[in-house]
C-alpha cells in the first residue's frame, strides 16, 4: 500500500531529517505533506529531489493524512497532536509532552517495540528523549544478562538538540572569538569554547526538566525499579550526543561479556580494536547505528563504565521514529 503523510515542524533540524530518513524507507509514500508555523510558509523542503512548499499548521486539514509527525515543541503538541489523531492512523510526536503519558507508549523499537499496541487504540506514540534512546539501545541486552540496578549518566550535548538558531548562534560565536570580537552579550549563552551545565529550565530539586526526561523514561522503557541519575551539559559541538555511563548490575558482568551482548545488540557498533580506541560524536554523524566503546570495570563489583555516542538528529530523533512508522504499518496494517 501507499500512504499519506504528513510532517509537522517541517523546516526545523529535525523535520528536515524525517524527510531524509523516509526518503530511504521500505514504505511507500503516495503523499507527503511539509507544514509549519505561519513564519515558514513560503519555504521549501526536498523529498525525492522534489521541492515540496511549506503549508501552515494552523487551519491544516489532517482528514486523509495516514500517518504524522511532529517535530515541534510540546506546546505545540499540546494542542494540534489531538487533533490529528482523529483523522490518522498515527501520530509520532517527538515533543515531550506525551512521553510520560500512561496510556501512551514511548517506543524504541529495538527495546519495546511490544508496547506499540497500545497505540492501536490511541493512536499517538512518543518517540523518547534524544539521550534515553541510545542509552537504553544499549542497555537493554546488558539488563537481560545482569538486571540494571542503577545507571549515572553524564551527557556531553551538541547545540543542535537546541534547534538551528543554536547552531547558528555557535557559528557565529566561535568566527567572533577567533577575531577576537566575541561580543559581550548577557543576553546569549555562550557555547562557542564553553560548556553550559544546565539544558533546559531548572525545577525545584535543582535538576533541570532536560535531566528528568533521562531519567523517568529510562525507567519508563527498561524497568521502574532502577534507580537513574543524570547530569546534562551542552558542549560546542554541532551534532552528536555523547554520554559517559556508570551502570551497577545485579551481577558481575566482564568487560569481554559486555563486548560480546553489545557486538550481538541490534544497531550498535563497538570498537575495542586498542585500549586507546574511543569514538567521538564526528564518527556517528549522519550514521543510524549507536557506538559504543571505553568500556571498563569499576573499582566496585558489578559496575561497569561506558562511552556512548550517537547522532541525535537520527537515532536520537528521526530515525527512531520512522523505525516506529516502518513498525506499525508492518504489525498493525
Amino acid at each position: 500500500m501507499k500512504y499519506s503523510v504528513a510532517v509537522v515542524g517541517a523546516t526545523g533540524n529535525v523535520g528536515r531529517e524525517i524527510f531524509s530518513t523516509l526518503e530511504n524507507s521500505k514504505i511507500k509514500i503516495e503523499n507527503i505533506f511539509a507544514v509549519a508555523s505561519q513564519e515558514s510558509v513560503g519555504k521549501e523542503v526536498i523529498f525525492n529531489n522534489k521541492a515540496i512548499g511549506v503549508n501552515a499548521l494552523e487551519g491544516f486539514d489532517f482528514t486523509g493524512i495516514d500517518f504524522v509527525f511532529f517535530a515541534t515543541g510540546a506546546d505545540t503538541s499540546r494542542e494540534y497532536v489531538p487533533k490529528a489523531s482523529k483523522e490518522a492512523k498515527l501520530v509520532i510526536d517527538l515533543s515531550s509532552h506525551f512521553r510520560m503519558h500512561k496510556e501512551i507508549p514511548l517506543v524504541v523499537p529495538e527495546v519495546n517495540i511490544s508496547s506499540l499496541k497500545l497505540a492501536k487504540k490511541s493512536h499517538i506514540v512518543a518517540n523518547p528523549n534524544c539521550v534515553a534512546i541510545p542509552l537504553v539501545v544499549t542497555l537493554k541486552n546488558l539488563h537481560k544478562f545482569a538486571q540494571v540496578s542503577r545507571i549515572v549518566v553524564s551527557t556531553y550535548q551538541s547545540v543542535s538538540g537546541a534547534g538551528k538558531k543554536a547552531m547558528d548562534d555557535l557559528y557565529a560565536q566561535t568566527k567572533n572569538r577567533l577575531v577576537n570580537a566575541f561580543a559581550d552579550d548577557n543576553n546569549r549563552e555562550k557555547t562557542a569554547f564553553n560548556v553550559i551545565a544546565r539544558i533546559d529550565e531548572l525545577v525545584e530539586s535543582g535538576y533541570t526538566k532536560e535531566e528528568i526526561k533521562v531519567m523517568e523514561e529510562t525507567k519508563k522503557m527498561l524497568c521502574s525499579d532502577i534507580d537513574v541519575t543524570a547530569t546534562c551539559v551542552r558542549v560546542p559541538v554541532f551534532v552528536g550526543h555523547s554520554m559517559s555511563v556508570n551502570v551497577e548490575f545485579s551481577k558481575n558482568i566482564s568487560v569481554n561479556e559486555a563486548y560480546n551482548i553489545l557486538n550481538k545488540s541490534d544497531g550498535i557498533v563497538t570498537d575495542r580494536t586498542s585500549e586507546y580506541s574511543y569514538f567521538t560524536p564526528i564518527d556517528c554523524v549522519g550514521r543510524d547505528e549507536v557506538y559504543v566503546s571505553r568500556i571498563r570495570q569499576d573499582v566496585a563489583n558489578n559496575i561497569l563504565n561506558l562511552w556512548i555516542v550517537s547522532d541525535n538528529l537520527r537515532k536520537g530523533a528521526a530515525l527512531n521514529a520512522v523505525q516506529i512508522f516502518e513498525k506499525y504499518i508492518e504489525s498493525y496494517l
